[in-house]
């Protein structure tokens, strides 16, 4: 996901952990939320939206106070003592911390700035960023089985439907509000979910936002061919079945052959795929019409040929299939292989993974129950036929074509991807322990990187702020001073139970109280980052930022998140830097899953991790059991009382 792999980046994430999940009976709470109604609003999704609180910006000597302690167990006495002494500099009385802290607080205080975080975070976490969106931006779910449809047009059909309901509930602002702990969450994301593209473009990209009124078509993408189908025929929306016809022509007619895969060029760096775009445009005057169609489409369909079996198969055909039958820049993209699997591809720049996981939940659930409107039964013969996107190449497109080709699967064959299924238990019985899920899964990831490596390294847990004004995420830094005492700990020999427990439960105390503290708008992170980017031209770096541990301390060597349902049998994302693991996890009923993806055969530390993708999948596995085993101790120890 768009994560930046130096030290002078940030780190975008999507969240829904926990703590934070959000209640998609939305407004069904017995609790009067505090933030007003707007009695203006234009529907019930944007009732709190215009009285939503603005995102705080924390005390300065709070946040160097937790930078700190985020710090700590990363150095040594006498490095700890002069980045100290750094803070201290910083928050001097005349010093350029109080500057900044004044800069950034007249930003937020400005009432034409909703969000004094959103252009910056927007530009620099994704719209700025150069590398490619598949691997680095792009997340993925990958569905578990529909046992009544099993051919690829019936299920592609079924999902189309469902999908394009969610979409009448945001163009008539129906879309129930999101809550969370009964007050209502950010809706404004939702805009950019339907009719929407990300474009290229120097030095930055942008988002693009076609009428969803006007715009009633899909682009089904087969053999590298694009199609467009429209919705809407005489007024009334296409039924599942008129669907399912649809697609199946697009099916036959594209055949066994494959087609001149246009896709691919949206796979490559993004100063690349600009200037590729261009040379595209200009090689037909119908070809920018073409491109439009797809843009300004209501999501795509890839009908992809392939047949994934395992977890893993699905897993990276929904995370990057060969990168010709996508187009990488739509936010939506609905896969289904010719074995009737399925999954979704988002792309992540203006929407986190809250509102496409409500989306894809919507399609996935209201398919199992039943509670989709499928339409008439009967398929109306004066149906228009799909019509192919048929673009014009020229010799420029053509080698444009085969460098982001021979780019993307050198970029894929570079990288590995593994899921660990672990069936042992799950939120059931974590919850007898007496712990937070999202809580106890971090420390078990802790305490697998532990056995790994035999050593921490910083960790993102991503927590989401979209309580305030176009909120989105907050970095909750995972690695504690309580965390490594713990992991130290559980490799102890001479430990016993009783201590490794304790130091357990207060590394989750830790962990919980953190991201209690990001969720409302006050982590470090995001606070450093806007007083980073207060300075002005030609004023210097204050040493706080120019030292060694700022840039270690967040260049995140595990990239994690939560996002939980069952009806996913997968989801996740690439890593942040190429000495660490992108780790998306899955806190189910009775069962926990972990999505492990990194660089192939990763080098930590000048050290080479010969499969050390699939190492770590085994240490997570070891992780789990052997905190089971130590938390099984205590409750056999409480029944005997």
């Amino acid at each position: 996901m768009s994560f930046l792999r130096n030290a002078s980046r940030v780190s975008p994430r999507f969240s829904m952990t926990a703590k934070t999940q959000l209640s998609r009976r939305a407004m069904a709470t017995a609790k009067t939320p505090k933030t007003p109604v707007d009695p203006n609003a234009p529907g019930p999704m944007l009732a709190y939206q215009k009285n939503l609180p603005k995102l705080p910006v924390p005390a300065l000597g709070a946040t160097l106070q937790k930078y700190l302690q985020s710090v700590r167990p990363l150095l040594s006495d006498a490095e700890y003592k002069e980045t100290e002494r750094a803070a201290k500099e910083f928050e001097a009385p005349g010093g350029i911390g109080l500057k900044l802290q004044e800069r950034l607080l007249a930003r937020a205080n400005d009432p034409n700035v909703p969000n004094w975080l959103e252009d910056w975070w927007l530009d620099q976490a994704y719209m700025g960023y150069r590398d490619p969106v598949v691997i680095y931006v792009s997340y993925f779910f990958y569905y578990k089985d529909d046992k009544l449809r099993k051919l690829p047009a019936q299920r592609a059909a079924a999902i189309a439907t469902a999908a394009l309901e969610f979409k009448k509930e945001i163009v008539n602002n129906t879309l129930s509000v999101e809550m969370a702990k009964g007050e209502p969450m950010c809706m404004d994301s939702y805009k950019y979910m339907f009719n929407n593209c990300r474009m290229p473009k120097k030095p930055s990209d942008y988002e693009a936002i076609f009428d969803p009124v006007k715009n009633n078509h899909v682009v089904v993408v087969r053999k590298n061919k694009f199609y467009v189908v429209d919705t809407i025929h005489n007024g009334q929306q296409l039924s599942t079945n008129e669907l399912q016809q649809q697609f199946q022509k697009i099916i036959d007619e594209a055949g066994s052959s494959s087609g001149i895969p246009i896709g691919v060029l949206t796979s490559d760096n993004r100063d690349k795929w600009t200037e590729y775009r261009e040379s595209l445009v200009a090689a037909s005057p119908a070809n920018a019409s073409l491109l439009e169609k797809i843009e300004s489409s209501d999501f795509l369909i890839c009908l992809d040929d392939s047949t994934p079996v395992t977890r893993d198969e699905g897993s990276r055909a929904c995370w990057h299939g060969d990168g010709r039958n996508r187009f990488f820049d739509k936010p939506l993209q609905f896969i289904v292989f010719d074995n009737g699997k399925a999954g979704f591809m988002g792309e992540h720049s203006c929407m986190d993974g809250t509102a496409t996981c409500r989306l894809n939940e919507y399609v996935c659930d209201g398919l199992n129950r039943d509670k989709i409107n499928h339409g008439s039964a009967q398929v109306r013969s004066d149906l228009p036929a799909p019509q192919e996107l048929k673009f014009q190449v020229n010799d420029t497109v053509t080698k444009s074509i085969e460098a982001a080709s021979t780019n993307f699967d050198k970029l894929i064959n570079n990288h590995e991807l593994t899921v660990l299924a672990y069936q042992g238990y799950g939120k059931n019985l974590i919850k007898k322990y007496k712990c937070s899920p999202d809580g106890y899964v971090q420390m078990v990831i802790q305490l697998a990187y532990y056995k790994m490596f035999g050593v921490s390294r910083p960790t993102y847990e991503s927590a989401q702020t979209r309580k305030f004004q176009r909120g989105r995420t907050e970095t909750a830094r995972s690695v504690t001073s309580e965390s490594v005492a713990f992991v130290k700990s559980m490799e102890d020999p001479h430990a016993s139970a009783e201590s490794k427990i304790l130091k357990f439960r207060e590394a989750l105390k830790t962990q919980g109280a953190y991201m209690a503290e990001c969720v409302n708008g006050h982590g470090a992170d995001r606070h450093l980052f806007g007083l980073k980017n207060s300075l002005k031209e030609g004023e210097e770096k204050p040493e706080l930022f120019t030292q060694p541990i700022n840039a270690y301390s967040s260049h995140w060597f595990i990239s994690s998140s939560q996002l939980s349902s069952e009806h996913f049998d997968g989801y996740g994302w690439g890593q942040v830097v190429n000495d660490g693991f992108g780790c998306a996890y899955m806190i189910k009923g009775n069962a926990l899953q972990f999505n492990v993806a990194s660089v192939k055969d990763l080098v930590v530390d000048g050290k080479q991790h010969i499969n050390g993708t699939f190492h770590f999948k085994q240490c997570l596995e070891d992780a789990a059991n052997d905190l089971r085993e130590l938390l099984d101790t205590e409750v056999a120890a409480e029944a005997k009382l």
